[in-house]
């Protein structure tokens, strides 16, 4: 499989397509840095600088649907997060995390074209965004629209992923960026949540790999997180249950194998893509560590606890 670096539209964004795999003399294991090595004040700094390249190796979970799709896996409602609990959330943190979850959920109605229940989901996403006061980036009536007439199912993805985008935009600008970071986590714990229920009735190679590749990600949320993990117990416990599924990644070996690089043209300027592929190393009982933790947290996050 190759690694893909995308532009991705931050908050709608999920990582379930690093990929690596390749061709090449050379073989480059990975090395899975401690997150507890880095300052504080480098985290920060990482935090703000360095997150454009760390979400342009997060892709949209409307892929990772695609692949289930692709999968030949049927549409599952019991899979989703309840929109019936959003009426109990209290305080921003629980709002902007359950933001990212449904964000997730959403992806995965729209690529299913599952119009009704994305139209509920996308009245509570609405709702949400209008208690953060980022509701004036969600057009609502459109979208609605949109969810109705199947035949514009793209322009409805294009849409919801764009106003996910103009929402962390603005909130990253104007210094509500620890919001932005719970949407980006939200969505990442309910897409790897939703591969590995279906990975439990549905084995499959390709996605069993790409629930392996989430070790890499996840450190990558714990750094975006760490600048806020004491500023509150909401941070301080989702930063511990993240560090508990890092822990379970900890026996997945991943190994980098280079390819021949790419340049494309991107904004007008060349880009140099690495193109590589990957091998995952996940035995079952590992893989089963994995789903189970993975699951505990997901309902955990989405019974306000």
């Amino acid at each position: 499989m190759k690694k893909v670096n995308v532009i991705v539209l931050t908050g709608f964004l999920i990582s379930l397509l690093f990929s690596c795999g390749g061709s090449g003399n050379r073989v480059a294991n990975f090395n899975f840095p401690e997150s507890d090595s880095i300052p504080i004040n480098e985290a920060e700094k990482l935090s703000q600088e360095a997150i454009e390249d760390i979400v342009q190796n997060i892709s949209s979970p409307v892929e990772m649907a695609s692949l289930l799709q692709a999968l030949e896996v049927p549409f599952f409602t019991e899979y989703l997060a309840s929109t019936r609990e959003a009426d109990g959330l209290s305080t921003n943190f629980q709002k902007a995390l359950q933001l990212g979850v449904y964000g997730a959920d959403l992806g995965y109605l729209n690529i299913y074209e599952k119009t009704g229940t994305a139209i509920d989901n996308l009245a509570t996403i609405n709702k949400l965004a209008d208690a953060l006061r980022v509701g004036q980036f969600f057009d609502f009536e459109t979208l609605k629209r949109l969810a109705v007439n199947k035949t514009n199912i793209d322009s409805l993805v294009f849409m919801s992923v764009h106003s996910f985008n103009e929402i962390d935009e603005y909130l990253r600008e104007n210094n509500r960026g620890y919001l932005s970071s719970l949407m980006i986590t939200g969505v990442w714990i309910e897409a790897q949540y939703l591969a590995c229920m279906v990975l439990k009735d549905f084995p499959h190679r390709e996605l069993k790999d790409r629930i392996g590749e989430q070790k890499i990600v996840i450190n990558d949320l714990l750094l975006l997180l760490r600048p806020y993990m004491n500023s509150d117990d909401e941070f301080s416990d989702l930063y511990s249950d993240l560090e508990r599924i890092k822990t379970s990644f900890r026996p997945v070996e991943i190994t980098y194998i280079p390819g021949d690089p790419e340049t494309i043209e991107r904004n007008g300027r060349l880009v140099v893509i690495q193109n590589e592929t990957s091998v995952i190393m996940i035995d079952d009982d590992d893989l089963s560590d994995v789903i189970k933790i993975t699951e505990e947290i997901r309902n955990k996050v989405i019974a306000n606890q």
